[in-house]
This record gives C-alpha cells, structure tokens and sequence, in this order.
C-alpha cells in the first residue's frame, strides 16, 4: 500500500513538474544576460543545428531586461494600463447583468426558459471567429470601434459566466428561499442576502475564468483596435519578441503575475464553482 502511494506521489510530482518548467525555464530566462540567452536558447533556433541548453538558473545573474522593460520601455505601461481599463470594468459589468440573469434561470419559471438557456449554451461554445464579422457590424453601427468600449461592452454580455453562475444558483436549497419568502423578504433582499453568499463560489469562478480570457486575448483587439495606443499587454508580447527576446522573457514573467495571483486567491472558490456547475439536479 505504501508503495502504491509513494508511486502515485511520485506521479503527480511528475505531472506538476510538467506543467510548471516552462514557468521555471522563463523565470531562469529573465535573469540571463543577452549573450548567455543567445548561447542557450535563440542561436539553436535560428541556426537549426546546435542544440537547446535549458538551465534553471543563469551562469551570470542580470537585471538587464527587468530594467530595460520597467524604466525604458513606457509603451509596456501603456498596454499594461490599457489591459486593465478593457477588462476590470468588463468584470463589473458581468456581475451586475449575469448574476442577475443566472438568478433567474435557476429560481424562476418562465416561458421558452429551457430553449433560451439553450441558446446561451450555444452561444458559449461558439469561437470568437464565428461571431467575428457580425461583432464588428455592430460595433460600427454603434461608432464604438477602436476604443476601449468596443472590448467591454461584448464582453459584458458574455454568455459563459451566466451559464456557470446558473449552475451554482441551482445548488442552493429551494427551501431556504422559499423560507425568506415566508419571512418577508423581496426579490431583491433574496438574491443579495441569500443568492449571492451562497453562490459564491459560481460568481468567482466565472469572473476569474473571464478575466483569464480577456487578459490574454489576442483577436479580439486586433480586429476591433486599429490605434496601437489602444492595445493591450497581451499584443506586446508578439511585437518585441522579434527584437529582444530577453524583454519579451521579462514582460511575459510579469504579464502573467496578475492571473497566476488571482488563481492563487481564489483556488478554493474554482474548484467549488467548477464542482457545482458540474452536479446534476
């Protein structure tokens, strides 16, 4: 028995292990000099003879790229910012229009109820790349192109977070609601003092899941922001790897600190929302 778990402790290491050493392997990356990230890394690529030399650790420790991408390279702060102004109110308004409509979908009888969640499920599933042109339309009848609204207004009706949201509203007891019903309470006293603590974990999930979408997104700004001063952190990376790979290495490193830390903060509430979104009733 022993050694059965000792195999399978030995496994998931593994696995994890895995997972984590492109991580390691860009974290070691930040910390070489250009000539040394030459050395092991571009000229095997670009001659396509020599071999890779991965390490962990750099032969000769540097701040080189650090300091070149946080004191003289204002157009990462720029997109950082940009990445923030598109996505942190994009959230906001996911929770004010989703939460409430998930509400509805798990607490409410209505008529077409099943065929419009649906559609919802449909609409999920769809690639950006299938809605892309009827997107653009609208957003041009709307004049909102090239600006910041062009990302968070589609955003905000996502139909993701109100299907995850769904779910997890449909975990909490028919009994308790209809208990604050006798007692007294509203609607609105309902969904905010019973709705929203207990389904939590759903509300975290889908906002934490969209905020991973949306942080990394490539098309979407492509497509709708012409103005490269508009552009997102996400398109920084692909531009400035073509020319110093060790700042693209440092600007990745901390592109990535923000979903890591909210993964990190809200793991406990992921793994709850995903459960419930997954239980059967």
């Amino acid at each position: 028995m022993k050694k059965r778990k000792t195999a399978i402790t030995i496994s998931l290491f593994a696995a994890c292990l895995l997972v984590w050493l492109p991580l390691l392997l860009m974290a070691a990356a930040v910390l070489m000099p250009e000539d040394e990230l030459y050395w092991r890394y571009l000229s095997p690529l670009g001659l396509g003879q020599d071999r890779v030399r991965a390490a962990f650790l750099p032969s000769y420790p540097s701040l080189d790229s650090l300091l070149e991408l946080l004191v003289r390279s204002p157009g990462f702060f720029i997109m950082f910012w940009n990445s923030c102004i598109q996505v942190f109110p994009m959230l906001l308004g996911q929770l004010a229009v989703a939460a409430p409509a998930a509400w509805a979908f798990a607490k409410f009888q209505f008529p077409g109820k099943r065929q419009l969640f649906g559609a919802y499920a449909v609409l999920m599933v769809l690639p950006f790349q299938v809605t892309q042109v009827s997107d653009y339309l609208v957003l041009d009848k709307l004049g909102i192109l090239n600006s910041h609204f062009a990302l968070i207004l589609p955003g905000i009706w996502s139909t993701l977070p109100v299907y995850i949201m769904t779910k997890s509203f449909e975990t909490i007891s028919k009994a308790l609601v209809e208990a604050a019903y006798l007692d007294g309470a509203g609607e609105l006293y309902t969904f905010f003092h019973i709705g929203v603590p207990l389904g939590y974990p759903g509300i975290a999930t889908a906002l934490m899941l969209s905020f991973v979408d949306r942080w990394n997104a490539l098309e979407q700004p492509v497509t709708f922001l012409k103005d490269r001063t508009l552009w997102p952190v996400s398109l920084y990376l692909p531009d400035i790897a073509r020319d110093k790979a060790s700042v693209a290495f440092a600007a990745a490193l901390i592109t990535c600190f923000l979903p890591v830390l909210t993964y990190l903060n809200c793991q406990e509430e992921l793994e709850q929302g995903v459960a419930a979104s997954g239980v059967k009733q």
